[in-house]
């Protein structure tokens, strides 16, 4: 048996800023101000290395020497403290215990150790049993974690698993009653029905004659569920009641009138009356009316699909842009770190199985006020606080690994989320036409599982995601929460992102719902699976767990018999596992086998039913008049109700939350999330280029439009301005609205037979196709989610609208004035007496707008939303703190009235028929006639204190930076001149800036060579060892490309890459060509880490390990992941990377980062600032070194954002330069962004 070891980590003082900030929001979520300390440990239990091995690891992964104490076999003692540890749920994914072993594993080039971890939480002060019993309620969730003992190590890390049964046949199941199968329905806690059921028995009574077997049963309620088959929205409508003679609900009926004509012109009366041919029919009649011509139709739906045209470098080029929206609401609020960062990872999925590749994300979430006491959460729920906060790590983690821009956060706050969160991620993806070939299936072609393996999580997500919810769900529930594995999804996207790849496969799903038995179900009518080659995360999974487990980051792809064999081989490339688990038969039947036998016999014809249809009766309720959220309310006082505006929860800054989120990673970020040089106006559309290979002007906007209170008001009205909203901001960001394209997301109550609740999802499909036919744009897609129901608590009846456009990257325009002594006119709204817009002006407005922009006239542009013009314009003014000066009108209420769809404008001169309201001007002040002068510096913090505690934006200054300029160039020249130089781009497991830094070397003329390290195996390191060091003998410059890798984990970034490079062979290599052949090293946030973990800055060679005081770049003293973009101004010239650049030059770069503060002694920054060695620094407006945010993002020791080696050849630094490489990025945020940094590496071998 395998020794085990133990150890514990603690973060020194200075270092230990998770256990401050958890402190922190102990004493004030939880109010115990008795609470006085608090001390952090990681706990790793180790087995299967050698007492050597293990040293190695303890010094060089578990810890590091500069910011940590280590404790082998016992944590210290703790005299005064209450303690306790907490573990991951035997079965449940342990990122942290997957990255050490990893990790460890390329250190000792062996087999992958095993890995446990845990928690040690050590309270200090005058605390009572209830007070201890608080804080683990606090930090423990059950669906995920648990308490673990503490005293004696295990004997063995081995788990343990018993060896499952044989799948039972369910006995007696033909012979049940009606109340028979209704017991079983709920004994089973199945989400079909007891109709369902009784159909179920049927089939199998009448054409199988046999019993079923249990997983049969799974699979079937799996397969109908309503998160799979959307049975709610294909329930019949049997009889539809709407009130009448009320002005407000006339449009309603009017709209379902419509419905009814369209549905018999398109000979469709044959169908079911549902919410599905509702919520359908608009891009139905749109097509036929010829206004979908750029739709991308086939029998393989993974996600919206049209087709663009793109020029790169000069020539057209075919591409399809795909865009999708997905839900996690019911795994996020029982599991929130998991549910939110499994809904981007799903949603990337989607379109990513139509061989995409997806650019840019959105994130809308709704919440309940998380600011509200933890004693008043509902028994059975998680604090808002909790949810909201940790959701938002989730999310924000699974998309800076991935690499994925988030172009537009926004969350909504509303009583009603209490019930059940709103967790939405909306994707974009592109891909060129070529390399999507899309074919059906034939007898005999195979179907490879590519990715992850399977375990227990995510096991009835599909069912459990169905289900209305209540207190007991969070102790119930845990095996239905996913888990993410990032790493492991940016590989596949690596794969399919490869034509030689893509163009292989016929078809293909992803594994979100449902698991084996949907997303390999689907994807011919008949299959044989064999559950036995289903590749495992350990042993003791069944037949049903295996059919039904929804495991992330895995892939079903249909391919020729003759291309298995090419697609693993590229698979394996991509440090990817591939396996053959299934075969297309010419027989319509779902067959699946395990240990040899068949436990899954079921015909197509029968699984296609999708079950019993349903049928309701519907009653539609009126609007409530007195409550129309479009009454203007009586202001007498202006100053007031503008400063209680600003601090409405949808209305106020949520900069702490969006700065979580990478903004620009890709290099074709457009519109940054924050703008103006203050970075304080929030866009209100995102938009990117295309990833193309070359350059291109090509772009996609995507916006959203969603009020929940107006929802709340009436679902019908709240959906037709959930389109006009989305609509109207993708024209003010420079797009053709005419021509978008829709996708809808549908969130409502558990609706049951109860007819009222019915009327709510009808009037807002109503609503929705009301708008299309308007406007002339099509939902083309859409999503909906049927479950938001707590006990008696429901959500607000929701329709989110999405709108995508492609345009000209050229015409984007951004919402920041821009300076004063502008025009600012106001593209009105004209709303009639039953509440709907005047769609005519609308259409004219947005038209005009779309042509003023093309003229080059629009300087800025923000729609009016809730809080009204008032609101509109103050986000306007913050961004560059520019000043408003305009008439107050007759009814002070007006300027608070959220008038959707109205677009206010900055200009130089008027715009021909619109209504000037007023002019920009210099004097940082809000002036409405001579009622009210609002200083910006005054409106500002008030704007941003709602949120504060939520989500922090500030943290203590550092000590005041200074300014020792270093202008002496160091005159390096290279032992050999090439024309092109030769970089090596090392790709580590979460790397996710290789593409950037390639082709940032690339433009500037160098010749780019990525070598990725595969790690699945001990043979796949030696082989990527070797390959790593014959590359560095060709280079000429080594680059560290910025990511995650091993997700910054065992609890530090960097790790995998140092591990690697102090393999001997490596650091030989590097040795001889830093130092004989004067070769250049560049290191970019992740890569800057790394070599300083190396030793290679500031030392300038690779040490066998650091000094207890070494300097270091530890976490950021916000606590949390920073993403903005930020000024640095060059501190010396001494570098070769800084041969054109000028000492003093101020430059605007993008930053990411979790660990990017830069600690050292006193006298270490004096010796580098002496030394030249301070290349770049944190600078505020005026180019001065910063020590205050947000000018120092993370706290940095005299405002350090990079450093070089002693002779200036390597240079690390945070901010991510490579991202400036095209022009028009950014755009939104003035600036210099190129700082010639790899002109001048590829100038320096000239």
């Amino acid at each position: 048996m395998s020794i085990v070891y133990r150890v514990f980590v603690e973060k020194r003082p200075g270092f230990d800023v998770e256990a401050r900030n958890l402190l922190s929001d102990l004493r004030e979520t939880l109010s115990l101000p008795q609470l006085s300390g608090l001390r952090l440990f990681k706990r790793y239990d180790l087995s299967g290395l050698t007492e050597a091995e293990f040293r190695a690891a303890r010094e060089s992964v578990l810890s590091e020497p500069n910011c940590d104490d280590v404790h082998v076999d016992f944590h210290p003692e703790l005299d005064g403290a209450f303690w306790f540890a907490v573990e991951p749920l035997p079965g449940q994914y342990d990122v942290r215990a997957d990255s050490a072993a990893q990790c460890i594993q390329l250190l000792t080039q062996k087999e992958r150790p095993l890995v446990r971890t845990a928690t040690l939480y050590a309270l200090f002060g005058d605390l009572s049993g209830d007070d201890l019993e608080r804080v683990k309620r606090y930090i423990i969730n059950p669906v995920e974690s648990r308490e673990a003992v503490m005293g004696v190590k295990p004997a063995s890390l081995e788990m343990v698993s018993s060896v499952p049964e044989d799948v039972r046949v369910m006995n007696g199941f033909l012979e049940l009653s009606q109340s028979g199968i209704e017991d079983m329905d709920k004994a089973l806690g199945l989400a079909m029905s007891a109709e369902d059921l009784a159909f179920v028995q049927q089939y199998f009574r009448e054409s199988e004659r046999r019993e079923p077997t249990f997983t049969e049963i799974k699979v079937i309620d799996t397969y109908w569920s309503d998160h799979c088959r959307h049975t709610t929205f294909h329930t019949s409508l049997d009889k539809i009641s709407f009130p009448e003679g009320d002005v407000l609900s006339a449009p309603i009926q009017s709209a379902f009138q419509k419905y009814l004509e369209i549905r018999k012109e398109l000979g469709r009366e044959d169908k079911t009356l549902c919410l599905m041919d509702i919520g359908t029919i608009g891009a139905k009649e749109l097509k036929r009316q010829g206004k979908l011509d750029d739709l991308d139709a086939s029998e393989e739906i993974n996600a919206c699909s049209i087709e663009v045209e793109a020029e790169i470098d000069g020539k057209p080029e075919k591409w399809l842009v795909m865009f999708k929206n997905e839900t996690h609401n019911h795994p996020t609020e029982i599991e929130p770190f998991g549910g939110a960062a499994t809904c981007l990872g799903g949603a990337i999925r989607d379109p990513l199985s139509g061989r995409s590749y997806v650019y840019q994300a959105m994130r809308i979430t709704g919440a309940g006020d998380p600011r509200t006491p933890v004693s008043e959460t509902l028994p059975g729920k998680l604090p808002q606080r909790k949810i909201t906060r940790t959701a938002a790590a989730g999310y924000s983690s699974y998309g800076n690994q991935i690499g994925l821009a988030a172009g537009k956060i926004q969350e909504y706050y509303h009583p009603g989320f209490v019930a059940k969160r709103l967790e939405l991620g909306a994707v974009i993806a592109a891909a060129p036409k070529e390399n999507v070939v899309r074919m059906r299936p034939s007898p005999g072609d195979v179907i490879l599982l590519i990715g992850g393996r399977t375990g227990r999580d995510g096991c009835g997500g599909a069912t459990g995601s169905s289900k209305a919810h209540s207190h007991e769900s969070l102790q119930t529930c845990g095996a239905e929460v996913q888990k993410g594995n990032p790493l492991t999804e940016r590989n596949i996207q690596r794969l399919f992102r490869r034509g030689e790849f893509s163009r292989l496969v016929k078809r293909c799903n992803d594994f979100g719902a449902g698991g084996v038995s949907v997303a390999i179900g689907e994807l011919a009518p008949g299959l044989k699976i064999d559950l036995d080659s289903v590749p495992k995360k350990y042993d003791g999974l069944d037949g049903t767990e295996l059919a039904i487990s929804e495991s992330q980051e895995r892939m079903a792809v249909v391919v020729a018999p003759g291309d298995a064999a090419k697609a693993m081989e590229l698979a394996s490339q991509e440090n990817l596992e591939a396996t053959q688990v299934a075969v297309v038969t010419a027989e319509p039947r779902l067959e699946m086998k395990w240990r040899g036998k068949p436990i899954v016999s079921l015909s197509r014809e029968f699984l296609d039913t999708n079950g019993v249809t349903q049928h309701v009766q519907v009653v539609v309720g009126s609007p409530d008049a007195g409550a129309n959220p479009f009454s203007a309310k009586h202001v007498e006082d202006l100053l007031p109700s503008w400063m209680d505006a600003l601090q409405d929860l949808n209305v106020c800054s949520q900069k702490g939350l969006v700065e979580r989120f990478d903004g620009t990673i890709g290099a074709a970020t457009i519109l940054e999330p924050y703008g103006g040089k203050m970075r304080l106006t929030p866009n209100e559309a995102m938009a990117a280029k295309l990833p193309t290979p070359g350059r291109t002007e090509c772009c996609t906007l995507m916006s959203h439009g969603y009020d929940p209170y107006l929802c709340s008001w009436s679902p019908f009205h709240g959906a037709i301005y959930s389109v006009v909203e989305a609509l109207a901001k993708l024209a003010a960001a420079g797009g053709d609205s005419s021509r978008a394209r829709l996708s809808f997301q549908e969130y409502f109550e558990r609706l049951g037979f109860v007819p009222e609740r019915w009327g709510k999802p009808l009037s807002a499909v109503l609503g929705g196709l009301r708008a299309q036919l308007e406007f002339g744009t099509a939902a083309i897609g859409g999503k909906d989610s049927m479950s938001g129901t707590f006990e008696n608590l429901t959500v607000p009846p929701s329709l989110v609208c999405f709108a995508v456009v492609a345009g000209d990257a050229r015409n984007v325009v951004s919402p920041e004035f821009k300076a004063g002594g502008h025009v600012v006119s106001l593209l009105p709204v004209r709303r009639l007496p039953d509440g709907t817009p005047d769609f005519e002006v609308l259409r004219k407005n947005f038209g005009a707008l779309h042509g003023f922009i093309r003229e080059g006239k629009i300087l800025a542009a923000q729609t009016v939303g809730r809080g009204g013009i008032a609101m509109a314009l103050s986000k306007m003014c913050f961004g560059n703190l520019v000043g408003f000066k305009g008439d107050a009108p007759e009814e002070l209420g007006d300027l608070f009235t959220p008038e959707y769809g109205a677009i206010i404008v900055e200009s130089v001169d008027g715009l021909p028929g619109y209504p000037v309201i007023g002019h920009t001007t210099s004097d940082g002040a809000i002036t409405i006639g001579d009622k009210m002068r609002y200083a910006l510096y005054e409106a500002i913090p008030t704007w941003e204190r709602p949120l504060e505690k939520v989500f922090p934006t500030k943290a203590g200054d550092v000590p005041v930076a200074t300014w020792e300029p270093y202008s002496k160039r160091g005159g390096l020249k290279p032992a050999v001149r090439v024309a092109r130089p030769r970089v090596l781009i090392p790709v580590f497991p979460g790397t996710n800036c290789e593409v950037d830094t390639a082709r940032a070397f690339e433009e500037a003329g160098a010749i780019p060579e990525l070598v990725l390290i595969r790690n699945l195996s001990a043979a796949d390191i030696e082989d990527s060892v070797s390959k790593l060091v014959k590359a560095i003998g060709n280079a000429q410059i080594v680059a560290f490309p910025g990511g995650f890798s091993g997700g910054d984990e065992p609890d530090g970034s960097g790790k995998f890459i140092a591990t690697t490079f102090r393999n001997p062979r490596v650091r030989d290599a590097m040795e001889e060509l830093l130092h004989r052949r004067d070769g250049l090293m560049l290191g970019i946030c992740n890569g800057f880490q790394a070599l300083i973990k190396l030793g290679l800055v500031p030392y300038g060679e690779i040490l066998h390990a650091l000094d207890h005081d070494a300097p270091t770049l530890t976490f950021n003293t916000l606590g949390r992941h920073v993403a903005t973009m930020v000024n640095t101004v060059v501190s010396s010239v001494k570098s070769p990377w800084l041969s054109k650049a000028s000492v003093g030059d101020v430059h605007c770069v993008a930053i990411s980062h979790g660990e990017g503060r830069f600690h050292a002694t006193p006298e270490q920054v004096s010796s580098l600032v002496a030394n030249g060695q301070v290349a770049f620094q944190y600078a505020d407006l005026q180019g001065c070194p910063a020590n205050q945010m947000p000018w120092n993002p993370n706290g940095s020791v005299n405002a350090i954002e990079g450093i070089t080696s002693p002779d200036g050849r390597v240079l690390g630094k945070m901010g991510h330069s490579e991202r400036t490489w095209e022009s028009g990025l950014g755009r939104n945020v003035p600036g210099v962004k190129d700082q010639g940094i790899f002109a001048s590496g590829v100038e320096y071998f000239l």
